[in-house]
Formats: C-alpha cells, sequence, structure tokens
C-alpha cells in the first residue's frame, strides 16, 4: 500500500520548549492513525504541521509525493488536500449549515453554486443533516456543528482528514454521533490521523495507535497491542489513567 503520509524526523520548538522531538510516522493510504498522550505532549502541534498551520523547525512531512513542510510548498494547495477538523468546530457563525460547506469550494475550487450545492447536500446527508441545510450554527447542538465541519472538511475532497480532539468539547450524548461518522469515513477508505481519547473508535478504526509524551513518539503500535501489552512503562501508566 502506497505511503500517503511520512513524517522524517519532524522537530517543532516554540522557543526553548521543544513541543515536538524527532517525530518518524508512516500513514499509508486509507490507513486510521490515533495519537493519545497526555496534555502538552505534542499531539496537536504535530498534527498542525502537517497542514502548515504550524512550520516544522526542522524535519519532513510528506504527503504523496510532495514535501509539504518544504517553504516553497503551495500552502493554499496543501490545505485543499489535507482537511482538518478542530476541537471547537469554527463554523462561520453568520453562514447556515449549507454555505459553511460551500464556501471554500466555491472560492478556492471556482466550483458553481449549483455544483457547491448539490455536493453539500450529499455531504449533508452523509453526516445525517440534510434537514439542518438552512439552520445557521448556534441553533444547532455540538454533535451537529461538528458534523457540519467534518462535511466542510470534506468538501474539499482532501486526500487526508486531520481530527484534533473532534470530540473532546461535546457532551457525552452527542459524542457516539461524531463517532459514527468518522467510522464511515474510515469504512470508506479515507487516510486519517486523529488525537482523541477515545478507545472505542481506536478498537473499531485505527490500523495504528501511536503514543506521545513530552514531544517525543514513545510507541506505535496496533490497538490490541499498545492496549494490552504496551512495550513501554511509560505507556503503560499512561493507559492505567485512561482505560
Amino acid at each position: 500500500m502506497k505511503d500517503r503520509v511520512r513524517i522524517i524526523n519532524a522537530n517543532k520548538s516554540f522557543g526553548k520548549l521543544e513541543a515536538v522531538r524527532n517525530a518518524n510516522i508512516i500513514v499509508k493510504k486509507g490507513e486510521v492513525v490515533l495519537v493519545i498522550g497526555p496534555s502538552g505532549s505534542g499531539k496537536s502541534t504535530l498534527l498542525r504541521c502537517i497542514n502548515r498551520l504550524e512550520n516544522l523547525t526542522s524535519g519532513e512531512i510528506w504527503i504523496d509525493d510532495e514535501c509539504v513542510s518544504d517553504p516553497q510548498a503551495n500552502i493554499r494547495r496543501i490545505r485543499e488536500e489535507v482537511g482538518m477538523v478542530f476541537q471547537s468546530f469554527n463554523l462561520f457563525p453568520h453562514l447556515n449549515a449549507l454555505k459553511n460547506i460551500t464556501m471554500a469550494p466555491r472560492i478556492v475550487k471556482k466550483m458553481s453554486e449549483e455544483e457547491a450545492n448539490e455536493a453539500a447536500r450529499k455531504l449533508l446527508k452523509r453526516v445525517g443533516l440534510l434537514d439542518k441545510i438552512v439552520t445557521y450554527p448556534d441553533q444547532l447542538s455540538g454533535g451537529q456543528q461538528q458534523r457540519v465541519a467534518i462535511a466542510r472538511a470534506l468538501a474539499m475532497n482532501p486526500k487526508v482528514m486531520l481530527f484534533d480532539e473532534p470530540t473532546s468539547a461535546l457532551d457525552p450524548e452527542m459524542i457516539k454521533e461524531v463517532l459514527d461518522v468518522m467510522l464511515d469515513l474510515a469504512e470508506d477508505g479515507m487516510t486519517m490521523l486523529v488525537v482523541s481519547h477515545e478507545m472505542g473508535f481506536a478498537r473499531a478504526a485505527a490500523n495504528k495507535v501511536v503514543f506521545m509524551d513530552n514531544g517525543e513518539i514513545i510507541e506505535t503500535a496496533p490497538p490490541e497491542v499498545l492496549f494490552n501489552n504496551p512495550l513501554k512503562e511509560r505507556t503503560r501508566k499512561f493507559l492505567d489513567h485512561i482505560l
């Protein structure tokens, strides 16, 4: 299977703080990789470097045959190919669900209004929200807003989807509706990097789990191996707290 994402000796510093240290991850096309670790371990920073919300201090990140961490790389094109879903939804409050989804395809990809609307309707149907097509974000639950955010990211037809703790801001009863959409994407072959502590999702969908601590990747293994028989004591201690 082809390598879709390659993170090679990635380092990211903020002044004296080394947020990511010598990280190496390979994600094959169609794989789901879950990144776990304590708060401040560098998980979200690493994700943000993939779509150039942050720039690496050193190292490389490749998507297919393009080095997206190269300063000369086309950031706009990178963000077309790498969809990102944030913890806090980040929907435009003055736009309804349909317009939130169609804005980027119309501006960036120059899609016609008719074509963009048709694609958005299909995506809203896919995330179970076709009946909310003209609803504004403040009229939606947190889970519904996050599903619109997923549809918005998918509207650019990305090669890779990044999820940065997509359920951590949700009430417990809303988590499942978001995870169900993510499971559907995984089953459909979407390449995904997910920062989350949703272990049920990991067991159901992840090909491998990456454990980070203090900016370093401590251990990488399939979920059934990492959760049941971790090799590293640091991994074991962390899992004792969350499982």
